[in-house]
């Protein structure tokens, strides 16, 4: 009886120690993503992109001699899920930690990748505190922060737009809108002639924006641009009551209202800008982003939805880049790799990191026109100095 008992131990504790996850020709990446719940939207698509680079790397011989091994965890877009995640795919032996595209849904799950020592890297987060401020050493995000969006846009309006009057209109809904405003904050004193001529607030939730519409209306011109702050579902409400109002100004916005797929609930729309990584379509400068298009189609059946696709690519290329360079999975080596990046040649545009930020605060934007309900690349305009880190931090 001793000895069935003690072979069955043995048994039970071979089959641990040669579990898949922690096979010695296998690297493991993570995914406490969601699979459910809002933030779904978000997570799939860049989680997507992030296995086609996978994919690529194994069949191209792997990383470091070892084929990469995905592990997943759903945080069902909560919180409390997300920390839960995160440790489901540590203890699968997991590497590095890939978390939700929002600060706020991924931090759990990276907070518990800092605490077990390994990297982390958000999907597509752009606050701040996605990196050192609000996880720690070891977490980074390979997304653009949204304060560079709105100083892009601020600055590529007066610069090729001839943009002199500005109107900032913030949906205070989330700390992504508030980054946006806080990059034209940032930029406006800086463009020599520009002048805010109004400044208002909304919800993303509010049916109806008309008091903040009679304000602009009411002034005694139209503003060359309005700076307006705010992501989806909301934003197409308040973009189609502001043309509704006859309003044609010029209307720029951050990276989070990218994509064709919302804009037959406002006909015609034309005189909108947005910022994006890479172009969805068809259209990008860069032949190669094209054909990432084509293979996303053929993987996934369907074609990329935004911009947002875009960064879960980039964080595994420039991770695996690291891990080559440091010639270790390890945690510390690997950071001090990916914070020698300056200007990293990505599809997707160049990435740098530091010791200080793990982020992007000044990166390669292409500016996306809609006409005639019609979007396209029609420009491509880099912030013309870094927005320093001790402004972002302090927003």
């Amino acid at each position: 009886m001793r000895f069935t008992t003690l072979l069955g131990i043995l048994a039970g504790a071979s089959a641990l120690w040669f579990t898949p996850a922690q096979a010695a020709d296998e690297i493991v990446v993570g995914f406490a993503t969601a699979a459910s719940g809002f933030m779904q939207a978000y997570d799939k698509p860049a989680q997507d992109a992030a296995l086609i680079r996978i994919d690529e790397i194994n069949k191209a011989g792997g990383l470091l001699g070892k084929k990469i091994k995905p592990v997943f965890a759903d945080t069902k877009t909560d919180q409390a899920e997300g920390a839960k995640a995160g440790l489901a795919v540590l203890d699968q032996g997991a590497d590095l930690v890939i978390v939700s595209c929002d600060y706020d849904f991924g931090a759990p799950a990276a907070l518990q990748a800092q605490a077990a020592g390994k990297v982390s890297f958000f999907l597509c987060a752009e606050s701040i505190k996605a990196g050192i401020p609000g996880v720690g050493p070891f977490s980074f995000s390979a997304s653009v922060l949204a304060p560079v969006q709105g100083a892009t846009m601020s600055e590529w309006a007066y610069t090729k737009k001839n943009a002199r009057s500005f109107y900032r209109l913030l949906d205070s809904w989330t700390v992504y809108n508030k980054g946006i405003c806080d990059g034209f904050d940032w930029m406006l004193p800086r463009l020599k002639e520009a002048k805010l001529v109004g400044s208002d607030t909304f919800k993303n939730d509010d049916a109806s924006i008309a008091s903040q519409i009679t304000r602009i209306k009411s002034l005694p011109k139209e503003p060359d641009a309005i700076m307006l702050c705010t992501m989806m579902p909301g934003a197409v409400s308040a973009i189609k009551q502001i043309r509704a109002a006859g309003i044609k100004s010029m209307i720029l916005n951050g990276s989070g209202v990218d994509g064709s797929y919302w804009l037959n609930a406002v006909p015609d729309l034309s005189n909108f800008y947005v910022p994006v990584q890479g172009s969805v379509y068809g259209d990008d400068p860069n032949p190669k982003v094209n054909e990432f298009n084509k293979k996303y189609k053929e993987v996934t059946g369907g074609d990329p939805s935004s911009q947002y696709v875009y960064p879960g690519y980039v964080l595994i290329d420039v991770w695996a880049k690291a891990v080559e360079r440091a010639k270790s999975t390890d945690a510390a080596p690997v950071v001090a790799e990916l914070e020698k990046m300056k200007d990293e040649s990505t599809l997707f545009g160049p990435r740098t990191f530091t010791k200080d930020i793990h982020h992007q605060n000044q990166g390669r934007y292409l500016i996306v026109d809609t006409e005639a309900g019609k979007p396209k690349v029609v420009d491509q305009w880099t912030i013309s100095e870094k927005i320093p880190l001790d402004y972002l931090v302090s927003k």
